[in-house]
């Protein structure tokens, strides 16, 4: 519903100069229902199409097409630089402690001026407000958020609602007490950023303020307001991992639940994803990159899956209250699921599904969509000619998706991905991943420092093979301080010793191409072996350290898996020289991720003898004495 301008003043307890853009903006509506703001995505409820751009200096500058179609919105933005995220957008507006780059040191001013610019931008505008909820420590209760934009960003807006989750203020019995609000300036980027995405985060005393100059979803509406969760668990003691959760009901109804963290493009919305399968019904284990050989397993039946999270998972230390696993639960009313590997009709007949017969319509980004036509989420957009977006997304409601788990959980195991490239003799590479590692606490807490971003990484901007993500993997979306997140996943681990933990790669094994294989097929085993620990004889030292334990064997219903795809040290297209070749690169790159926490006095004592283990080529057993298996 839209209310006036006074009504929703006077329930919004939010500092005064909020107000002042507000009262002061060419015109304001509050609007506080999903479909009316659907309607706004495409100017009025008969566009059928609609451009979304900006004056900048004196020239219409257009960044997004919209169709409206049959199953929801096609967005697409018309420079490909704006399809996915720029890894390098934040930039900290405040003097308060943290370890990432100031506005002042890129821009060589305080943030002060360009925020007041900022503000008398927004007065000379249209503007909608919409209130949404950050995070969810119970039913219904959360940190309130208000959002500020032009009313041409309609798509904006209401992607932002439909992620974190829109609230009425006029049907609540209280006054709406603002936590954070996000100022939205699109034309920013032309005219003070060189056309880069830039989000600012400013943290008042009384407020957190985000400033995106962009409008791309991702480093802002979702990324943003995850950075406002980790600011907060980071003065409460407790973080929000960056992790798909799912809750899996093997054939015989066992549940375990397994958590799948790592940085961008690792596999998480994979993790909430049924096994691919070719048209015979087999599993494609793998096709090896030298000789064509192609390897299948057989499975006749795989697990229900039931979703908790997609990206965000909510770790509060209220919701642990003694228990020795993690508890977790979904700090988003939405998930932003990417696409670029559904490239046929049958790829995944459950999302396919869901996406082409909604209940309401949805938001697509980066997918091909004409006026009045289906969406079908395996017809991307091209970035040039032959060569297709990488990012394609939808923004899924999760009470849209089938079986979701509403509510807190507890994770049985933790699964670390990492995206590997090819790895041979001739060309070693850190691809020396086999399909499943067990790692005990202290080797799990160092992946999750280093947190690697990998090979081919579909989602950002960057195109380096082999960066870190940094601490937890959701070190680009903090504004604090790295040892202060480190000390908080060390002892989130420290007081869970009854959650496992595990790695497996994507993309590549060794010599073969895998896609998402190994945490689709180590889900579907693991599972089914329920998380008993495994006997010291079925298990083996891997080659290689930071790799923990591999399986002597590994065994899914009636099917073994090939041993070189558990060791990659035993493919012949790679052997041990290759193999350590590819370690040498790992440990190497591990070592100097990690060298920067030494020198910082607030580093637990307990994680400072497990960074010099790995410094001083420390081996398995000597993590496990460290920490505990």
């Amino acid at each position: 519903m839209i209310s006036c301008e006074s009504d929703v003043l006077e329930r919004m307890i939010v500092p005064g100069h909020v107000r002042d853009v507000l009262r002061c903006a060419k015109s304001f509506q509050y609007v506080g229902d999903r479909s009316r703001l659907l309607d706004l995505a495409l100017g009025n409820p008969q566009n059928k199409t609609f451009d979304v751009g900006y004056d900048v200096n004196g020239k219409y500058v257009n960044e997004v097409k919209i169709n409206r179609c049959k199953n929801g919105f096609a967005v697409n933005y018309l420079e490909e630089y704006m399809r996915r995220r720029d890894p390098e957008c934040m930039l900290i507006g405040d003097d308060k402690p943290s370890d990432k780059v100031r506005f002042e040191e890129i821009q060589g001013t305080k943030f002060s001026s360009l925020r007041d610019e900022t503000f008398e931008w927004l007065k000379e505008q249209d503007l909608i407000v919409t209130a949404f909820t950050i995070g969810a420590f119970a039913d219904n209760e959360g940190y309130g958020g208000l959002l500020v934009a032009p009313a041409n960003a309609g798509f904006f807006i209401a992607g932002l609602a439909d992620l974190q989750g829109i609230v009425d203020i006029t049907k609540l019995d209280h006054d709406f007490k603002v936590h954070t609000t996000l100022f939205l300036a699109p034309p920013f980027r032309h005219t003070h950023f060189e056309g880069k995405q830039v989000v600012v985060h400013n943290r008042l005393d009384d407020l957190y303020e985000i400033f995106s100059y962009n409008l791309y979803p991702g480093p802002s509406a979702k990324k943003g307001v995850y950075g406002v969760l980790l600011s907060i668990g980071e003065q409460e003691k407790w973080t929000t991992l960056h992790a798909a959760t799912v809750q899996v009901v093997t054939p015989y109804d066992n549940v375990t639940t397994i958590m799948h963290e790592g940085a961008s493009g690792s596999g998480k919305s994979e993790m909430l994803e049924h096994v691919h399968r070719e048209e015979d019904g087999r599993l494609l284990l793998g096709k090896n990159c030298v000789n064509g050989e192609h390897e299948y397993l057989t499975l006749p039946f795989g697990c229900a899956l039931h979703p908790v999270t997609d990206d965000m998972a909510m770790c509060h230390t209220s919701a642990q209250n003694g228990n020795k696993q993690v508890v977790a639960r979904d700090a988003e009313q939405a998930w932003f699921v990417r696409l670029n590997h559904i490239l046929r009709y049958g790829t995944d007949p459950h999302l396919e599904k869901i996406t082409i017969h909604p209940k309401e319509p949805l938001i697509f980004l980066n997918v091909q969509g004409e006026p009045d036509s289906t969406i079908l989420i395996w017809e991307h957009i091209m970035d040039k000619p032959g060569v297709p977006c990488p990012n394609p997304r939808v923004i899924l409601p999760r009470r849209l998706v089938p079986d979701s788990v509403n509510g807190m959980v507890e994770v049985q195991l933790r699964n670390f991905g990492i995206r590997t490239p090819p790895c041979t003799r001739e060309n070693p590479t850190y691809g020396i991943v086999g399909y499943l590692h067990l790692l005990p606490p202290a080797l799990a807490w160092l992946w999750r420092l280093v947190a690697p971003r990998g090979h081919a990484n579909p989602s950002i901007t960057e195109s380096e093979a082999l960066t870190s993500e940094g601490v937890g993997s959701y070190w680009p979306f903090a504004s604090g301080k790295f040892v202060d997140h480190a000390n908080l996943l060390l002892r989130q681990i420290l007081e869970t010793p009854q959650t496992r933990y595990s790695l497996t790669p994507n993309q590549h094994v060794g010599a073969w191409e895998v896609s998402f294989m190994p945490q689709w097929v180590s889900r579907e085993y693991l599972s089914r072996r329920g998380m008993a620990k495994f006997k010291p004889d079925q298990m083996i030292l891997s080659r290689c350290p930071l790799l923990g334990y591999t399986l002597k064997s590994m065994q899914v219903e009636s099917s073994l898996i090939p041993h070189e795809l558990l060791r990659v040290d035993e493919q012949p297209e790679v052997g041990t020289d290759g193999y350590d070749k590819g370690a040498a690169i790992l440990h190497g790159f591990f070592k100097k991720e990690l060298i920067k926490f030494l020198d910082d006095s607030e580093l637990d004592s307990i994680g400072r003898k497990v960074i010099e283990c790995c410094i001083d080529n420390g081996s398995v057993d000597d993590y496990e004495n460290l920490m505990g298996a």
